[in-house]
C-alpha cells in the first residue's frame, strides 16, 4: 500500500516538473502572411519537415500540427499553427503559432521570422 502511494506521489511530482518545463519553453505568437491560408500552411509544413519534425494537416480546416521527439525532460514536443484568411484586409492571412519544447521553441521563432521576411520581400516586390 505504501508503495502505491509513493508511486502516485512520484507521478504527481513528475507531472509538475513536466508542466513547469512546458510553461518555461512555451511559444505563442501571431504573424501576418501575404500567402493564402493553404499556401501558408504548406510552407509551414515544408519548413518544419526540413528541420526534422513531423508536420501535417489536422482534422480541423486551416490548421497543422508539428511533432517532435524528446527535447530535454519532455518526452515529446508539439506545436500547432492556425491560419485565418482575409483578416483585416484582403489577401492577408493571420497565423497563430503555439507550441512548446526546448529546441522547437527556437524553430517556431525562426518560422515567425521566415514569415515576416517573406512579407517584407513581397512588399518590396510589389512596390518596385
Amino acid at each position: 500500500m505504501d508503495e502505491t502511494n509513493g508511486t502516485r506521489e512520484q507521478a504527481r511530482v513528475d507531472r509538475a516538473t513536466l508542466t513547469a518545463e512546458m510553461t518555461r519553453t512555451a511559444f505563442q505568437r501571431k504573424a501576418v502572411s501575404h500567402l493564402p491560408p493553404n499556401e501558408a500552411l504548406e510552407d509551414a509544413i515544408a519548413f518544419f519537415k526540413a528541420r526534422g519534425y513531423r508536420a501535417g494537416r489536422t482534422g480541423r480546416p486551416n490548421q497543422i500540427y508539428i511533432m517532435g521527439g524528446r527535447e530535454g525532460i519532455l518526452p515529446r514536443v508539439t506545436a500547432e499553427i492556425l491560419a485565418q484568411g482575409n483578416v483585416g484586409k484582403a489577401k492577408t492571412t493571420m497565423l497563430t503559432i503555439s507550441g512548446f519544447g526546448e529546441h522547437l521553441r527556437n524553430h517556431l521563432q525562426a518560422y515567425t521570422e521566415h514569415v515576416r521576411e517573406q512579407r517584407r520581400l513581397a512588399r518590396q516586390r510589389d512596390a518596385g
